[in-house]
């Protein structure tokens, strides 16, 4: 129990109620310290008064009188001239005197503690202002001992109210945290434990329903991180599926496509000159469709090959990538531009660097195509001492706000309908083996422009 948070909440709850109580008890004893005095002045002066009344008065009645008071002397002071109305033997001479009618505070306090500690027997002095201007002062003497006996009666009933009220509050509280508080905190444990056994159950995400603010915005950040991980391990599950899918049709890919190589090889003896021309392109891209094949089975569903960089003329790279695009939108009004230097050279991998322009090159085209409008696709290049720099950019549409916060996540940033992302995906990848990085870099109603930068030293950028 002493463990738990409403346990140890117990145990602090209690102490701060009795450090409470001790604060207001050195006060308490204080003040009641001096209404005693107080009241033995009262006493004495109303003793006074019947000395007054009847100046004979006998020594029995003068003793009574003193000791209904509580009180060896009363020294009473009128018009200037002070009179001992009534007196008796003291059994000690006087050990301090105190003056009630300008003590502070912190003086009452003192002498409080200081009658509290001190265990003798001691006569004092006490001087007060008398009742109803009875006169200019009222001085009596009195035993210390039955004072403090009163004191420590008063102050021990007064620790055992505090004890009992700190235990009642304590108890309350430690009811109350157990409803408003441990209670809920521990609905959200077993919430985490219950979504922990089965992650991918959506129907184990937690429902906010607490009524503490603080709780509520724990659970509804709780219920966010759930949602964002149950989504996480679903793709992450459709991803392995797609690779293993992937993998299964690139098997039977490769084989297709090793036996159209065998029917290009013949068409590449025809004596056409159209068919001589288009014949290497065709050739060129059953190579590489059977590369990415293998390479897919190679190096399993995943993960991408290491690059294997060589220089490579990337003026020829983009126009191949361009001849394959510009025969798709044959039938669009759509035009390619490349501004790259003949002899710029990168370092890259050939067959990556193609899919990767290939891929941007076909979404730029996609999205023009589907706008329905006329449109443009530029290749432009630049080279500096630490890197080299190739921008895609089209005239489309813009990519919507939703594509470009899920820009480089699968199957959440694809901008057409239908579209999965992956192209975005692979080719961020791609380039990411390469020490390079590729990003957005504007997009609009006037069009969208990507940005691939690849280093010419040995580090990253």
């Amino acid at each position: 129990m002493f463990n738990s948070l409403s346990g140890r909440l117990l145990i602090l709850t209690t102490i701060f109620v009795m450090l409470a109580e001790v604060m207001i008890f050195v006060p308490s004893i204080a003040r009641f310290r001096e209404d005693y005095m107080l009241g033995r002045l009262e006493l004495a002066q109303v003793a006074s008064l019947a000395l007054l009344a009847d100046d004979m008065l006998d020594e029995e009645l003068e003793a009574e009188l003193l000791s209904n008071a509580g009180v060896f002397n009363v020294v009473l002071r009128r018009n200037e001239v002070r009179q001992l109305m009534l007196s008796s033997p003291m059994p000690q001479a006087i050990a301090a005197t105190f003056d009630l009618r300008d003590a502070t505070a912190m003086v009452l306090i003192r002498d409080a503690m200081m009658r509290l500690l001190n265990v003798e027997d001691e006569v004092i002095r006490v001087i007060g202002a008398p009742t109803q201007d009875a006169g200019l002062l009222i001085e009596i003497t009195v035993e210390s001992q039955p004072m403090r006996a009163a004191m420590l009666d008063y102050g021990i009933r007064i620790l055992i109210l505090s004890a009992v009220i700190s235990i009642v509050t304590a108890f309350l509280l430690f009811i109350a945290m157990r409803v408003f508080l441990v209670k809920p905190i521990k609905g959200v444990v077993g919430h985490m434990q219950r979504y922990a056994a089965a992650p991918e159950d959506a129907r184990r995400i937690i429902t906010p329903t607490a009524g503490v603010r603080e709780l509520r915005e724990a659970e509804e950040a709780l219920k966010s991180l759930q949602t964002e991980l149950t989504q996480a391990l679903r793709q992450k599950e459709r991803l392995a599926q797609l690779g293993s899918a992937v993998s299964k049709i690139s098997h039977d890919l490769r084989n297709i496509l090793t036996s159209a190589q065998l029917f290009t090889d013949r068409i590449e003896m025809s004596e056409d000159p159209t068919v001589k021309r288009m014949a290497p392109k065709l050739v060129g891209s059953i190579t590489r469709a059977v590369h990415l094949c293998e390479s897919t089975l190679a190096f399993g569903k995943a993960e991408e090959p290491s690059p294997t960089l060589t220089m490579v003329r990337l003026a020829e790279l983009a126009e191949d990538v361009i001849d394959s695009e510009r025969l798709a939108a044959a039938d669009h009004d759509l035009s390619f531009a490349v501004d790259i230097s003949p002899q710029m050279m990168v370092r890259a991998d050939p067959e990556q660097l193609h899919r990767v322009l290939a891929n941007l090159i076909r979404n730029a085209r996609q999205a023009i195509m589907v706008h329905g409008a006329s449109g443009e696709i530029a290749l432009s290049a630049e080279e500096t001492d630490l890197h080299w720099a190739i921008e895609i950019r089209d005239t489309g549409p813009g990519l919507p706000a939703k594509a470009q916060e899920h820009l480089f996540t699968p199957f959440q940033g694809g901008a057409r309908k239908g579209g999965s992302g992956l192209g975005l995906v692979i080719s961020a990848e791609l380039v990411r083996g390469h020490g390079g990085t590729l990003h957005l870099a504007e997009t609009g109603e006037a069009g969208t422009c990507f940005r691939i930068v690849l280093p010419k030293g040995n580090g990253t950028v």
